[in-house]
């Protein structure tokens, strides 16, 4: 089974103060390689997150917590480096003053092919790291139920993500455990860009569980309209490095440690069976210690804010959810969560892996 030893390789969080400059770009390094999905939010303002990735290219953006479009931001992400990547004036980037944040995975290699399963073939590109187990696919719709997307992961996905470009129409999130009494994953989904639960509907995945090789779309036109574009991210887990999965709140102050296998660098958390509930995100970066309060929410434009009795805290194979928000740990509530490593390195200098 593949292992990652050195996350930071394939993620990695990045905090920057912004400029705001008219008259030039601000070009920002530290990332530890060349990224592929980056996604920005302004930490001090209620500016929406920004999104882009490699594959529909520089200036091509989407935002998590509207149904909105892709649009052109000139102003946007206008530069991938080896290192980081360069933005431009937008505030939703580069806020004047603003502490800003970017979250950044590499994918890699690159390719094109043709849709496969029902309908008529479409074409597809994708960029995808075999090592961390994930790849971002733009493909074509057919309007068919039952249309195949290559993913190229090499293994099952646990997490894909969908988001319609040329629509204004909602993302659509599939996780392996969102049905957790059963694993009948394929069955539902949710939507990044609202506070709604799960929903029960063969129209999104077809009631088809994903392969090593291929998701399966169903008839709705928000994942496969004809002739229209979508943008899908994909994840397998990797020890050591990513890890998908459910836990049960308990509604105490303290809920019970959630297992991942390593240090998280990064955490989003979303209830499943309610509504009314945030996509939390915390990470390590904005709060380097434990009693981590610094919200932000995928679905929301707020601002970070920091409750002061709503917290995580990040251990050394996993982390625990301290507050009683529904958002994160209602009695018998159902979460689900993704969740990326970072490097831990021993008395010898030499990454080490929680077992």
């Amino acid at each position: 089974m593949a292992q990652i030893d050195k996350p930071g390789l394939y993620f990695n969080t990045v905090t920057y103060t912004g400029t705001h400059s008219s008259s030039g770009a601000q070009s920002i390094t530290g990332v530890g390689f060349q990224p592929d999905w980056v996604w920005f939010k302004n930490r001090a303002t209620t500016n929406s997150h920004s999104i882009f990735d490699s594959v529909r290219g520089t200036t091509k953006n989407i935002v998590s917590n509207t149904s909105a479009a892709e649009s052109t931001n000139s102003n946007g992400l206008t530069a991938f480096g080896t290192d980081g990547f360069t933005v431009g004036s937008d505030a939703d980037v580069n806020g004047n003053g603003n502490g800003m944040i970017s979250w950044n995975w590499k994918a890699g290699t690159t390719g094109s092919g043709n849709t496969t399963g029902s309908g008529t073939a479409k074409t597809y590109n994708y960029s995808v790291s075999t090592t961390s187990r994930f790849s971002i696919i733009k493909y074509v719709g057919n309007g068919s139920a039952g249309q195949t997307i290559p993913h190229h992961l090499g293994v099952v996905p646990k997490m894909i993500i969908v988001k319609p470009l040329d629509a204004a129409d909602n993302w659509r999130v599939y996780h392996h455990n969102m049905n957790y009494s059963s694993t009948d994953g394929e069955d539902y989904h949710m939507q990044f860009n609202s506070t709604g639960g799960k929903t029960d509907s063969a129209n999104y995945w077809n009631d088809t569980a994903p392969t090593s090789t291929v998701f399966t779309l169903g008839s709705d036109s928000g994942v496969g309209a004809n002739d229209q574009e979508f943008i899908a991210y994909c994840f397998g887990e990797v020890i050591g490095y990513s890890k998908f999965g459910v836990y049960i709140g308990n509604g105490g102050s303290n809920s019970r440690q959630v297992y991942t296998g390593f240090k998280p660098s990064f955490v989003m958390v979303k209830r499943t069976e309610d509504t009314g509930n945030s996509w939390r995100m915390f990470d390590s970066e904005r709060n380097g210690f434990n009693g981590k309060n610094g919200n932000l929410h995928a679905n929301l434009n707020n601002a970070e804010d920091a409750p002061s009795d709503d917290f995580i805290d990040f251990y050394s194979n996993g982390f625990r959810p301290r507050t009683t928000s529904t958002d994160q740990n209602a009695s018998g509530g159902t979460y689900i969560y993704w969740a990326f490593g970072q490097t831990l390195v021993g008395s010898n200098n030499i990454p080490v892996t929680a077992r």
